[in-house]
């Protein structure tokens, strides 16, 4: 009697939990993308160059140094800013400048931005700058179609050569 007063207490406390568990898996309905339009991710992590070329010290500046600090070059460690545009159909969209990371900057950057998009054909341009002079030294630009619903995400593979269109 005790062990069917207590399964029928543990279903009406069940019952109306699992109830609700399924309420909320199915409603409300949640998309990623509003209807009519298409995702554009532009994701990558990247350590750009050094701010400050190497340094070959003078024998006078090695004899200075004690002997276990006596390395002919000294090379900073902070390293360049990332230069980053994500042009669509020659409207810029992103135009941001990131730092590196680590208490002396000398670590890589991490770019996530996540846009939604009308769909339907588009050009796309992405460039970026990972030196300390000026102009962009990596570049990619594309005709691409996107469906609605889709997701574009824009990577950056240095050992590709650069921007990776995926999706």
């Amino acid at each position: 009697m005790k062990q069917a007063v207590r399964v029928l207490a543990q279903l009406a406390l069940y019952l109306p939990l699992m109830a609700l568990i399924g309420t909320f898996s199915t409603w409300p309905p949640f998309t990623e993308v509003p209807p009519g339009d298409a995702l554009l991710r532009l994701s990558f992590t990247h350590a750009a160059q050094r701010r400050h070329p190497c340094h070959k010290r003078t024998d006078a500046e090695l004899a200075k140094l004690p002997p276990n600090m006596r390395a002919p070059l000294e090379c900073p460690r902070e390293r360049a800013p990332i230069r980053i545009e994500l042009a669509l159909d020659g409207k810029v969209l992103i135009e941001r400048e990131l730092a590196p990371a680590g208490l002396h900057r000398d670590g890589a950057a991490t770019a996530y931005f996540r846009l939604a998009v009308p769909a339907g054909r588009h050009r796309i341009l992405v460039r970026m700058r990972d030196r300390p002079e000026s102009g962009f030294n990596f570049q990619r630009e594309a005709d691409l179609e996107l469906a609605p619903g889709s997701a574009l995400v824009i990577d950056f593979d240095s050992a590709k050569g650069g921007f990776v269109f995926r999706g």
